[in-house]
């Protein structure tokens, strides 16, 4: 069953179940969270084909577009990635595994190292980020220009309200 017809069944089991209910909320987030399991799955297959997960595409591309030469510290990369996440370290030590990463010694500060790219780490995001980024194209494709402004303007204020409420107060 593809997606319009489940979300259907599912509205339509909610009503008949629970008439007094207003089930849209529930629809409109289940669209949205079959939407992102959907595009992860597609972008997961492509990185998965070079012996990656989305944890460590993000933390190459970090180092690849963000770090100066002689690398990030480990709190300075997670506060860059675009996924964040508490197990950095394990990130960093899966990439080191893979040989796509190197720790360097802070200069002065013996308890302190940089992470920073290797250059098989390099080759790889150079080699595989016009497929990735070709990849997302094609996935937003059935959009014009237009519906994509909408969708990032309408993504961005429900990011922004759902970022708003998990800052805690002053």
């Amino acid at each position: 069953m593809n997606s319009r017809a489940f979300l259907t069944q599912v509205g339509e089991d909610w009503q008949a179940r629970r008439p007094d209910l207003d089930a849209s909320p529930m629809l409109r987030v289940l669209r949205l969270t079959r939407l992102g399991m959907r595009l992860q799955a597609q972008l997961d297959r492509l990185l998965a084909a070079h012996g990656l997960n989305a944890a460590g595409w993000d933390l190459l591309l970090t180092l690849y577009r963000s770090a100066p030469p002689e690398g990030l510290r480990p709190g300075d990369l997670l506060d860059r990635c675009a996924v964040n996440g508490p197990a950095t370290s394990n990130r960093i030590a899966r990439l080191l595994d893979l040989n796509l990463i190197t720790r360097v010694p802070h200069p002065s500060d013996r308890r302190q190292a940089y992470v920073r790219l290797n250059a098989a780490g390099t080759a790889l995001v150079e080699t595989l980020l016009p497929e990735f980024l070709t990849l997302e194209a094609g996935l937003l494709q059935p959009l014009n220009a237009t519906q994509l402004g909408k969708l990032d303007h309408l993504s961005e204020l429900l990011l922004d309200h759902l970022e708003r409420q998990d800052t805690p107060p002053d």
